[in-house]
């Protein structure tokens, strides 16, 4: 063979083996990554073929596949899709899945391993094949009431059970129709993506879950439980309250609510502090604590910067860099750069309510095979301990005593002693403040704590969000009594 030959056969050659060794590799290698990409249209419209498994609260499918005449086998479809569309996502034929959708599509599409025994007897009998069944620890009672209480605001509410870290409620507004993005005709479903996307704020956003905001005032428990755990304070300490507070190095100085006195004296108990939500008290007293305190606190409730998964992915929650005393000050009443989701918040609640106790949160309660047997439930688990059961009692005297006397008065019960916090979080001039209420009931038996933020809304968080978690509170409560 001559010279040239050669060479245009070593090239041929060259050429064929990396072909085999790409599609080995995309074949294999990336096999499972292709199949779960987003942009994978194919091997969805392939899902259309079979029967999707249902998402499924208090026994009421909240997502379901029914059958259809044309091309496609399936029609996906959410019978109560507004209120449930934080949670649930969409499954589109263009835009792919999202939300639980997305976090539990092997189980709901029938890929997952452990209907692998299922999927043999379908091929054996002849059956056509399915998907199995998610089903949530959502209350409906409790979702109702906090889609109830956000509507016609941005916002969010997240209810959680102290005891076992059930997720009883999680809400987010603006919300949208899910079954628009879920049709069959292309057209149509980017005709409504378009509208969703030129909305000031996207609906498809879970607010709950997926970004976070500063917490205002709601820091100051935390604060108050470093605090406490110290062993040099209790609820009845005395703590500086000027009216103004010069922070150090700085002209700046803090201020109180509207400029108001905490006490004439210029001190006060830090339960009374805590009651009225002090700033200077709780700046002055976040910087005798020090950053290492605060930080150390923070990170021990959650606030560590860490995402993770309930299955749903939820951005992390942290207090961000503290560069000096006047940092601290400002962090330590929830501003500067604190961030927190609003499941973060319910979770601080809901830890003080379980003595000191965090358990870890979930929303998938079981997932069942297509024949309603139940291949996997999920088991409560303890996840933290940032606080003892006796700071977490002094915790709770607090708190109770901001909704009975303080800032959180609309959150009040008849015959229900409710424990919470106000917060009201500065975003920049000429932008209204975010509200925030978080709390538990009741008191001296807990069962629900829980988070509410309102983005923008102006005001504060006793006169925004203390009324709308009280209404979801009682929801709850009412439907355990019935």
């Amino acid at each position: 063979m001559n010279a040239p030959l050669r060479k245009v056969a070593i090239s041929v050659l060259v050429l064929f083996t990396l072909l085999i060794v790409n599609v080995n590799y995309i074949q294999v290698v990336r096999s499972d990554e292709l199949r779960k990409d987003s942009g994978n249209t194919r091997v969805l419209a392939a899902e259309y073929d079979r029967e999707r498994g249902a998402i499924v609260v208090a026994g009421t499918a909240v997502a379901e596949s029914v059958p259809t005449d044309g091309r496609l086998k399936y029609l996906r479809q959410y019978p109560q899709g507004e209120l449930y569309a934080a949670v649930t996502g969409y499954h589109s034929l263009i835009y792919n899945n999202s939300q639980l959708e997305r976090a539990e599509n092997d189980v709901l599409s029938g890929s997952d391993g452990r209907l692998t025994l299922r999927r043999l007897a379908d091929l054996f009998t002849g059956r056509d094949p399915a998907g199995g069944d998610v089903v949530l620890t959502l209350d409906p009672a409790v979702q109702a009431a906090a889609m109830a209480g956000l509507e016609g605001v941005t916002g969010a509410v997240v209810a959680l059970d102290p005891s076992t870290g059930a997720i009883l409620g999680m809400a987010s507004t603006p919300t949208y129709d899910p079954g628009r993005l879920s049709s069959h005709d292309p057209a149509a479903i980017r005709e409504y993506a378009d509208q969703l996307d030129a909305a000031e704020r996207d609906p498809r956003l879970n607010r709950a879950i997926g970004d976070n905001f500063p917490p205002g005032s709601l820091f100051k428990v935390i604060v108050s439980a470093a605090a406490l755990a110290d062993g040099e304070y209790t609820p009845d300490t005395v703590v500086p309250a000027p009216t103004e507070l010069p922070l150090p190095n700085s002209t700046r100085v803090i201020p109180n609510f509207n400029g108001s006195s905490c006490d004439p004296s210029g001190q006060q108990p830090l339960i009374d502090a805590l009651t009225i939500s002090c700033n200077t008290a709780f700046a002055q007293l976040g910087m005798d604590l020090g950053e290492d305190r605060i930080r150390e606190m923070s990170e021990a409730f959650g606030l560590d910067g860490e995402r993770y998964e309930i299955p749903l992915r939820v951005e992390g929650s942290s207090i961000g860099d503290v560069e000096d005393d006047a940092a601290l000050a400002q962090t330590s009443i929830g501003q500067r750069d604190v961030r927190m989701t609003p499941l973060q918040a319910a979770l601080v609640a809901a830890t003080v309510a379980n003595d000191g106790v965090q358990m870890k949160p979930y929303l998938v309660d079981e997932l069942q095979a297509p024949d309603l047997t139940v291949i996997d439930s999920t088991e409560p688990e303890e996840w933290r301990e940032p606080i003892s059961a006796d700071v977490a009692n002094q915790l709770t005297e607090m708190m109770v005593s901001v909704v009975a006397r303080g800032s959180g008065r609309a959150a009040r019960i008849d015959g229900v002693e409710v424990a919470g916090k106000t917060g009201t979080a500065q975003v920049s001039e000429d932008v209204a403040d975010h509200t925030w209420f978080m709390g538990f009931a009741p008191a001296d038996d807990p069962q629900i704590a829980v988070a509410v933020f309102v983005a923008n809304g102006g005001g504060t968080g006793g006169e925004r969000s203390a009324p709308i978690a009280r209404q979801v509170i009682e929801a709850y409560l009412d439907a355990q009594g019935d």
